[in-house]
């Protein structure tokens, strides 16, 4: 007995220093990636609400093994049981939900539509989930389905058992679909028109599947009636299944597929994507440029969980926005436009909601992947040229959710950045109507945009919902427009106007808790006031959430708020109150306030993005020590590789952004300035390869789990104590040193020379 308990402690010493030992160099970051991270999620309680996409970086179509319903927005969730299908999916959120989607499924013996008949068991044990590459075992039908992408295309492989009665099944969905079997050229073309909103009303999803063989057997479906021999259906709900043969077993059929919104000519040549490639070749290549772009970041001395979880949310730091354009013969870039119908010449991107992805995401874009970012940029004028109006959340056109004007911010950050759009002239002008003006949906432009002219702030007792989270967002997109405006030397009365305007997060200060209260018309504030009330003047958080909302300028904050002392005890506060909320505005708990509640960080709800920059304040008022220990208790508490691995909505790139940022020792607390606010780096060594040919060190010598304090910092050689890099010094390549340990270095920091950027400094 005493042997065995002796054992039993050796091997959970083992166990434990093996979790906690350190990896070397990575040559491959591919094959850290794990696309099921997140989707262990439901509608009540959010792990990332992800799906395994198999992708290539920011490509047009993605694909998904289904295991939910038709038009379910959790199409995979990590605990089912069975697959329907693989489908087609252009996703954002499941909140979102999808549009131009349809799946394709390999069926054994009697062939069914019906989604719940034709699924079949699988498991994880017999699963790939890689970025470029996806494979399971389908029980049912003893076959195993393979998938691997291209921007525009993917090629299946089915391994089926020897039979005369094997089938590839075609879903078109519902909404209006239709579907056309080619049996001399082996093909299958369609078109699926389902979707969720922010299309016109010529939209299509065009689809071509081409086959490696003939078929033995053609039916197509056409609202749940199948019928045999029939090649060319149109109607509400379509689709087609085709009968081929496996002469023995392990036989493969090959299958590509490709798509396109603008005809099916284009999808067609979208399939030439994969022309001269065996399936293998394809997974060759795409597993070549992830590598390549998951390579720019050069990591090392972290453990293995640590290095999975950091290339895991770099994989989905490059999804969102996606491509929304394509190649004519000529190679000629076109789009069709979501925002008029037309198709048209040019770039454009969709997918991604700016009140997450301006805090991060696109700030992470414009420092690694600048190149991207200046076709975003494009897309975005000609957003703004196709609809009159700049997105704040594109899938694929206008949609009317979240709040704020935040597009001001992605387009500054990026002119601010470098990323030089010749467009600018235009993407200025759309940020100062969007500043000015109502759009012609609540989330686009300011809902409120008359009260806010005149009064500063939007009221809480004219009926705009969401109030105070609308006017800091305003007042910071401002700030966005000043920083622009100067960049671009304007004149001095439109640069006074909106540096003006950046102060009036001061209206919404509430002397009396310290924190962002709504008022009213009559410049009295809101009563009664809950601080842990959600929603009703904030979005999907409470006044304990928002009141950091003001990018531009901790230090005036720190000043309303009685100086830096007196702020700084308020965001411990935020670490030391309970988990409480008042859920009343909605009526039962929605799934971030129970995230919140369950993480045991007090008011602190990283899993929702308003308060994620939270603990960088700490820098801003001279205890940067304090944002050390918390960024540091963050990555390690809110992060896993795991399909549980999020502590909220991943949001298009923007949690997973914040934990790519932290773990190289920065963050940009505020977009479209020069700076990043200095955290604690999370590996022994970094190595950044940016597109202008440079390469940036970052080295942390004596790093550890206990050791998350730096004692000192050195830029290129040079002691510093600042609490901020710049951008513009970074991009030139270099070495930055930080000595950690174990105990805080409360001497550095402090001074106001080290203090980051405020306006009101």
């Amino acid at each position: 007995m005493k042997l065995n308990f002796v054992l039993s402690i050796f091997l959970s010493l083992f166990i434990q220093r093996s979790f906690s030992q350190k990896i070397g160099k990575t040559e491959a970051p591919l094959d850290y990636v794990s696309t099921l991270v997140g989707t262990q999620s439901t509608y009540f309680l959010s792990s990332g609400n992800t799906y395994p996409a198999i992708a290539m970086p920011w490509g047009m179509n993605f694909w998904s093994p289904q295991t939910g319903k038709m038009g379910d927005g959790w199409m995979y969730t990590y605990t089912a049981e069975k697959i329907r299908g693989f489908k087609q999916t252009h996703q954002p959120s499941p909140w979102m939900n999808d549009y131009g989607q349809f799946s394709v499924m390999a069926m054994v013996g009697k062939p069914t539509f019906d989604e719940n008949k034709r699924a079949s068991y699988f498991s994880h044990k017999a699963e790939v989930a890689k970025p470029h590459y996806y494979s399971v075992y389908l029980a049912d039908y003893d076959t195993k389905v393979e998938i691997t992408p291209t921007a525009r295309a993917a090629y299946f492989r089915f391994t089926f058992p020897q039979t005369d009665s094997a089938f590839i099944l075609i879903d078109a969905f519902d909404k209006g679909s239709f579907v056309e079997v080619i049996p001399e050229q082996r093909k299958i073309i369609g078109y699926s028109t389902k979707n969720s909103g922010g299309v016109p009303d010529n939209f299509k999803n065009y689809f071509v599947l081409e086959f490696d063989r003939s078929f033995t057997n053609i039916s197509t479906f056409a609202d749940s009636v199948l019928q045999n021999g029939r090649f060319k259906v149109k109607a509400e709900h379509v689709g087609a299944i085709v009968g081929l043969q496996a002469k023995s077993r392990g036989d493969q059929v090959l299958v590509k597929v490709a798509s396109s919104f603008i005809s099916h000519d284009q999808a067609s040549l979208n399939l030439k994507e994969l022309d001269g490639l065996s399936f293998d070749q394809a997974v060759e290549k795409g597993a070549s440029v992830w590598n390549k772009e998951l390579g720019k970041l050069e990591i090392e001395g972290g453990t293995i969980d640590q290095i999975r979880t950091f290339y895991s949310c770099l994989y989905r730091s490059l999804l969102f926005p996606r491509m929304f354009y394509e190649y004519d013969a000529t190679g000629k870039v076109m789009h069709y436009s979501p925002y008029n119908g037309e198709v048209l010449p040019g770039y454009l991107f969709t997918d991604t909601g700016f009140w997450d992805t301006f805090r991060a995401l696109f700030p992470f874009l414009n420092l690694m992947y600048p190149e991207m970012s200046l076709k975003m940029q494009e897309g975005l004028a000609n957003a703004y040229r196709e609809g009159g109006w700049l997105p704040e959340w594109a899938s694929p056109g206008y949609r009317d959710i979240m709040v704020g004007n935040n597009s001001a911010s992605v387009v500054a950050d990026a002119w601010i950045k470098g990323v030089r759009s010749k467009d600018i002239e235009v993407l200025f002008e759309a940020v100062k109507k969007g500043s000015m003006n109502p759009g012609p949906i609540t989330a686009v432009g300011r809902a409120g945009a008359s009260y806010y002219n005149t009064l500063g702030y939007v009221p809480y007792d004219v009926k705009i919902h969401e109030n105070v989270a609308r006017s800091l967002e305003y007042a910071y997109d401002d700030f966005s427009i000043y920083q622009l405006a100067k960049s671009l030397n304007k004149g001095k009365e439109e640069v006074d106007f909106y540096k003006k305007r950046s102060f009036n997060y001061k209206h919404l200060f509430d002397p009396e808790s310290g924190l962002m209260r709504g008022k009213n018309q009559d410049g009295n504030f809101q009563r009664p006031f809950n601080p842990f009330k959600w929603g009703d003047a904030f979005t999907e958080g409470n006044s304990w959430h928002y009141s950091w909302s003001v990018f531009q300028d901790f230090e005036g904050l720190a000043r309303l708020s009685g100086g830096h002392k007196a702020l700084e005890a308020k965001l411990d506060s935020v670490f030391i109150l309970p988990p409480i909320f008042d859920d009343s505005y909605y009526g039962f708990p929605i799934h971030e306030i129970r995230e919140m509640q369950i993480a045991n960080m007090g008011q602190y709800a990283h899993g929702n993005q308003p308060i994620q920059h939270m603990p960088y304040v700490y820098n801003y008022v001279g205890t940067p020590w304090k944002a050390q220990y918390w960024v540091r208790e963050t990555m390690n508490r809110m992060y896993t590789p795991n399909p549980d691995g999020y502590c909220g909505d991943e949001d298009n790139g923007q949690t997973s952004a914040w934990y790519v940022f932290s773990a190289l020792g920065f963050y940009p607390v505020t977009p479209a300035t020069d700076e990043y606010i200095v955290g604690t780096p999370l590996f022994d060594k970094v190595t950044l390869h940016f597109d202008n040919g440079k390469k940036l060190y970052i080295h942390a010598e004596n790093n550890s789990l206990t050791n998350r304090y730096i004692k000192s910092m050195t830029v290129n050689g040079k002691a510093s104590t600042k609490n901020y890099l710049n951008h513009s010094e970074l991009i030139k390549g270099g070495k930055i040193n930080f000595s950690m340990d174990s105990v805080p270095n409360k001497k550095r920091g402090i001074t106001v020379e080290d203090l980051p950027f405020s306006l009101s400094r």
